[in-house]
């Protein structure tokens, strides 16, 4: 190999264009990561090229060559050859050069009328370990499969007619490419069946979608009981003569997420219920010696589909996103995941100013909305506890809340509400059947009523009549939680227990979409955002707010930082109980808030100074003219420096209790690219250089930094697009930089 000094010294030679490309090659072709210091000649080249900078000119197309068809974005290409049938041999990423197959298999596998079905794929590799495009003429395709008939490219539409009715950081609805390939069977009993199997190609980003749809149009029903709308033979991570799938590393070039997760864990990756790493015994030359390498990713819902298609029905399976990683880092994978989510669930960048009010009095919420008016606060939730029943569609309950919804939208104040959905009993012919017991139970809370239900059907009605009605324009819904299966045979929602978590999981994502048509913001108890919902919790344990203030404030800290590596801030909510929640008296709490300001103030600007959104949950936002004053000034600040407070966060210094730490929100697309909180537990002040990393904000060479609203300082950044800056952050407090 040659050694360092003797590449650097060849590199001299060339003139300035091409040592830009000279290290675009060096990076792609992973020599960097044999000599470290190469990457500080590599500025030019990774700043122009970089698509989380937003720099990158990836346009979506198809280019045809043959039999060869091949997706792509500049970004990442996924190739399909059209032989005896059609199957995809090349899926790449074209940044880090990767290659994520190493097998041909089908493009799909169907469970129709208890027989399965392959779509697409062709069959004859003889080595598993890698394939060479040259082999695909040598490969052959089964009558039995799903045969490839034709192909389309269309622009990508939403899937949610959303109408953005807050503050929203990015109201671009996504833009790229949809190639629809469609397939028959020449099997008798599925002549009149068309599968179409959909790849949306995006623009600016290595990221596809892929799903499939079924159409009935025979004069017969069909039952599906199980679409596996992807099969991946990728390369494996590691290598281990021995051991356990359970014990290997899973590829991670490829990430997976898909629109059918939940958990009620507040992460997509625990959420998941589609991602399934599997073996693949046809790999006789892996080194594991039982086979036994996670290497085959295939994507299906764990509990299956379970429904019967009518005749003249389309089936519409999950939609599954591949986002194809470059890296090992933790924090530019979270950025790439939380672009990711910014592009195809732009609803997600909603963020309104809210409290939660604990009173459905109309006394009490008039002046709560006349605080929230004063104070800049642009909506109110009337908590769990507060009284409110949305159940409840008699006139007299709809004139009180329409009347309270007038009054707030004259005062350009939101107003929504909460309800419960799980947690409770209805009744034995409401609630989900255990199948264990064939009796009401076995929820994820223990009990809880079926979507399915005739209730749960009247549930759903009733909500879409009192938000027609009232006109409330937030909605924050504690359940269901589709993880529940029920038994019941004689739910009008579902035929049986096969299709019930299909089914109720159907249901809660039309009520969720017709809210989004209608512009009703969403907090939701679980991972739905890529059906519409808007915000989730950060993660916390609700005994910790009833621990005294001072802890309080140093946990939430930590709920905001562990919570923001792969969520945006907007899609995060926090909670501040101004009242006692569950316990731990006065202590606890923040009322009197005139008596406790200096806790009142670091609570709001440690979470408005994340970008998160707090549930301020009482009576009042303010008691006192001075207290008031906290209020508007923090909810200024934060509307001054908005869009930068809703950027992505970089992650300095967990919060310990011990010394400093913080956050710095950066967007190179802003004129402020960077927003640095830095906090202080200690009783002393904190006098200290800290270095900031740049390299997401987009500059290359200068940053002109600035304390607070004090004079701007210009700063060179060295090889790592870091600069040290010298703070001070007072004892029990905190400070703030700017970046541009």
């Amino acid at each position: 190999m040659t050694s360092l000094p003797d590449f650097l010294f060849a590199a001299k030679g060339l003139n300035m264009k091409r040592i830009d490309i000279f290290f675009v090659f060096v990076l792609l072709t992973g020599l960097s990561q044999c000599f470290p210091a190469v990457a500080q000649y590599m500025v030019p080249a990774i700043t122009k090229s970089d698509w989380l900078l937003g720099k990158s000119p990836a346009a979506a197309r198809l280019e045809e060559n043959g039999k060869t068809l091949t997706l792509t974005n500049g970004l990442l290409s996924r190739s399909f050859y059209r032989g005896p049938n059609l199957v995809c041999f090349d899926y790449k990423n074209l940044t880090s050069g990767e290659q994520l197959l190493r097998a041909v298999k089908a493009e799909a596998r169907l469970v129709l009328n208890g027989k399965t079905y392959n779509v697409g794929g062709l069959y004859g590799q003889k080595e598993n370990a890698y394939f060479l495009p040259e082999w695909l003429d040598e490969l052959k395709g089964r009558e039995a499969d799903f045969q490839y008939v034709s192909h389309e490219l269309k622009d990508i539409q939403p899937n949610i007619e959303w109408k953005p009715g807050t503050w929203t950081g990015n109201k671009d609805q996504r833009s790229g490419k949809v190639l629809i390939f469609s397939y028959r069977s020449g099997l008798p009993e599925l002549k009149d069946i068309i599968v179409k199997v959909y790849y949306a190609i995006y623009d600016g980003l290595p990221l596809i979608a892929k799903r499939l749809s079924i159409e009935n149009g025979g004069s017969t029903h069909l039952k599906i009981d199980q679409v596996v709308n992807e099969i991946l033979a990728t390369p494996e991570e590691e290598s281990a003569v021995v051991g356990s799938p359970e014990e290997m590393a899973k590829p991670h070039g490829i990430y997976i997420e898909s629109n059918f997760a939940f958990n009620n864990a507040m992460r997509a990756d625990l959420s998941d219920q589609t991602t399934h790493w599997k073996t693949d015994s046809t790999y006789t030359s892996q080194v594991n010696y039982n086979y036994e390498t996670p290497c085959l990713l295939e994507v299906y819902p764990g509990r299956g589909i379970g429904i019967t298609l009518d005749p003249g029905e389309v089936f519409h399976s999950i939609r599954t996103y591949e986002l194809l990683l470059d890296s090992y880092d933790r924090e530019r994978n979270g950025l790439a995941r939380r672009k990711m989510y910014r592009t195809i669930a732009p609803w997600i960048t909603q963020n309104p100013i809210f409290m939660h009010l604990v009173s459905t009095e109309p006394a009490q919420v008039r002046a709560a909305v006349d605080q929230c008016a004063e104070t800049g606060y642009e909506g109110i939730i009337l908590s769990f506890g507060s009284g409110l029943n949305m159940e409840d569609t008699s006139a007299a309950n709809i004139q009180k809340y329409r009347d309270l919804a007038e009054y707030a939208h004259e005062r350009g104040v939101l107003l929504g509400g909460y309800s419960l959905f799980s947690s409770r009993s209805i009744g034995p012919e409401t609630d989900v059947i255990d199948p264990k017991t064939g009796k009401p139970g076995g929820a994820f809370f223990g009990n809880a009523p079926c979507l399915g239900s005739q209730w749960g059907l009247d549930y759903l009605e009733k909500l879409k009549y009192f938000f027609e009605e009232t006109g409330f324009d937030i909605f924050e819904n504690d359940g269901p939680y589709p993880g529940d299966v029920c038994a019941s045979a004689s739910h009008p929602g579902h035929q049986g227990l096969q299709d019930s978590q299909w089914k109720q999981m159907e249901l809660q994502k039309g009520l969720y979409h017709w809210l989004n048509e209608r512009g009703v913001y969403i907090n939701a108890p679980d991972w739905y955002f890529l059906d519409g919902t808007h915000k989730i919790a950060l993660g916390y344990r609700e005994v910790n707010f009833s621990l005294p203030r001072a802890q309080q404030i140093i946990l939430n800290r930590q709920n905001i930082y562990d919570g923001t590596w792969e969520k945006t801030p907007s899609m995060g909510w926090g909670f501040v109980p101004l009242t006692q929640y569950h316990g731990g008296g006065a202590a606890a709490t923040l009322e009197p808030l005139k008596e406790h300001l200096d806790a009142y103030e670091q609570l709001m600007m440690q979470y408005y100074g994340a970008g998160v959104q707090a549930c301020y949950r009482g009576p009042r936002l303010y008691d006192s003219e001075e207290t008031k004053q906290l209020v508007k000034e923090v909810v200024s600040w934060y509307k001054k420096y908005r869009d930068i407070l809703n950027a992505d966060i970089i992650h300095l210094r967990r919060p310990d209790g011990r010394d400093w730490d913080g956050i710095m929100h950066v967007d190179p697309n802003l004129a402020t690219k960077g927003l640095v909180m830095l906090y202080n537990p200690l009783d002393t002040e904190i006098s200290q250089t800290i270095h900031l990393p740049l390299y997401y904000t987009g500059l290359t060479k200068t940053a002109a930094v600035r304390v607070e609203e004090g004079p701007s300082r210009v700063y060179s950044l060295d090889r790592n697009y870091t600069v040290g800056i010298q703070v001070t952050i007072p004892g029990k407090g905190y400070t703030w930089l700017t970046v541009e």
